[in-house]
């Protein structure tokens, strides 16, 4: 488990007003790397699934918060928006740095995208089953 702390300054782009203009602010290598997640959740994710701003980080919505990912000064980091996920998941985040509901990576290795997929399609499945109680 990490024990370092990131701050909201450490994030690149956080007076930005759109995922767009956040990840144009974004250095490289980690800009790429972020494109590469965001089109990975887009393919996973229903098309009616939003996406925009969420404090201040790029994120998707679909029936209620679905994920969301950011920049910081030394990983990225992507946000399942459902701290259990991270629990469930734990041997196959196995060689990430987690924290409550945070899975870090590095700035210039995207996620692998069967695992991310795999993760929007639990939070899609879990927003669904919300919203049909």
């Amino acid at each position: 488990m990490n024990t370092s702390k990131s701050t909201s300054a450490d994030k690149a782009g956080p007076s930005a007003k759109t995922v767009d203009e956040y990840l144009a602010g974004v250095p490289e290598p980690a800009r790429t790397t972020l494109a590469k997640v965001r089109a990975t959740i887009r393919a996973a994710a229903p098309a009616e699934a939003t996406e925009g701003l969420s404090y201040g980080m790029p994120a998707f919505r679909y029936k209620g918060a679905l994920v969301a990912y950011a920049a910081f000064k030394h990983h990225c980091s992507f946000f399942p928006m459902q701290a259990s996920l991270i629990d469930a998941m734990k041997e196959e985040l196995a060689g990430y740095l987690t924290s409550k509901g945070t899975l870090q990576f590095a700035v210039d290795k995207p996620l692998p995208a069967a695992l991310v997929k795999k993760m929007v399609r639990a939070r899609v499945a879990e927003n669904e089953r919300k919203k049909a109680l």
